[in-house]
């Protein structure tokens, strides 16, 4: 049984053919890829695959609401998808471009961990945007 198979048992969700498609294009993802449902449908057309945009939306809805993949909602209405894992990472975005860079940094996990700390709070979740250009030949989206 392949890994997308068992990940959508895993997660209560029938397998079937959009969704297997679309977990392999997000399994498939480079490290940093984030992707809006309109970048899947892309992807899919291009293979020839013959999903439809809304049936995009709905797969990708369902893997959040299993748990499957983090939706990440940065301003001006920019939504990007990326596989749910175990590893603290934050994001820096383009606010020329969009482009979305993933960044990990273990003194500034420990260094929140320890600000949490000292509220009498330990962190269950947490989500770290950073806003910027990408560089100055960022061209605009």
């Amino acid at each position: 049984m392949s890994s997308e198979n068992t990940e959508l048992r895993k997660a209560g969700l029938k397998v079937t053919l959009p969704r297997v498609k679309i977990y392999q294009i997000l399994e498939k993802a480079g490290e940093g890829d984030h992707w809006s449902a309109e970048d899947i449908y892309k992807i899919l057309m291009e293979s020839g695959e013959d999903v439809g945009l809304a049936t995009v939306y709905r797969v990708l809805t369902q893997f959040e609401a299993a748990g499957l993949v983090i939706r990440h909602h940065f301003e001006g209405g920019h939504s990007v998808f990326e596989l749910a894992d175990d590893q603290k990472h934050d994001h820096i975005v383009c606010v020329k471009c969009g482009k979305v860079k993933e960044f990990a940094d273990t003194e500034l996990n420990l260094r929140l961990e320890s600000i949490a700390k000292d509220m009498g709070f330990t962190i269950s979740d947490r989500t770290l945007y950073l806003y910027g250009v990408c560089n100055e030949d960022c061209e605009e989206a």
